[in-house]
């Protein structure tokens, strides 16, 4: 695969794998390794043991979607910052996918960062930082998107194939991916954090709206409100604000 991101330096050493278990780990394997420089980008078309969220697996068709890792080197971000991260890479494959699916009301975020168009989702990230001290060191951001794939084994996936009825060159969606991630990453490493928190808000799944959540085994009526700068979701119940991590609430 040849990509040519107009980029500092996102994607600039790229390395494409025909097969791979997992892009986040041969990108963690180079950076043990001193081989990785920042921006360093593993994309493969087969990865077959990635995972995802909350210890999940992330299954994708070979050859028809988006699946990728990139090193970044993010030392100016405090260790309790990480969220700031994970927003910005967010909002980052959330500008790509807005720029190709015109009107693109029904696409959000859907928290912490998986990208969804209606109920649906179409791609998910899972960032992996490493810490030194009170500082991030380094951080693996890895990103599937679902592009050309018209079959899942879930009725909760979709596709840009399948939303636009369009075939995508996945080079070139891959060049665009990686400029607007590095747009996003410069805007955090420029300290523009109040803009990256309201646009990510803006673009939030469920934000202010009234929806039913599964909390410690019970169904309880809530409205997210906000999200916290450690990342905790803020959601409104029966009056008071409840804030929650990753594990400790369920969208129903």
């Amino acid at each position: 695969m040849v990509i040519s991101p107009t980029t500092l330096f996102t994607g600039q050493q790229l390395i494409w794998l025909p097969a791979c278990p997992s892009t986040n780990s041969e990108a963690q394997q180079l950076l043990r390794e001193n081989r990785a420089s920042e921006g360093c980008t593993v994309i493969t078309d087969d990865q077959f043991a990635g995972r995802g969220q909350r210890g999940n697996q992330w299954l994708a068709a070979p050859g028809e979607n988006l699946t990728l890792s990139i090193v970044w080197l993010p030392t100016f971000l405090e260790a309790s910052q990480q969220f700031l991260l994970s927003q910005a890479v967010a909002l980052g494959a959330y500008d790509w996918a807005a720029a190709l699916l015109q009107p693109a009301g029904e696409l959000k975020l859907k928290w912490p960062n998986d990208v969804y168009f209606g109920t649906q989702k179409l791609g998910g990230i899972l960032i992996e930082n490493s810490l030194n001290g009170a500082k991030i060191q380094s951080s693996i951001v890895g990103i599937g998107l679902n592009v050309n794939q018209r079959h899942f084994a879930v009725p909760t996936a979709t596709s840009l194939g399948m939303l636009t009825g369009r075939y995508f060159q996945r080079e070139l969606l891959a060049a665009r991916l990686l400029e607007y991630l590095e747009r996003r990453y410069l805007q955090l490493r420029a300290g523009q954090v109040s803009q990256l928190r309201r646009d990510y808000l803006a673009a939030l799944y469920r934000y202010q709206e009234t929806h039913d959540y599964e909390v410690a085994g019970r169904r309880v009526r809530g409205q997210i409100v906000g999200v916290e700068p450690d990342g905790r979701l803020a959601v409104a119940i029966n009056g008071q604000v409840e804030r929650f991590g990753l594990q400790e609430i369920k969208y129903v």
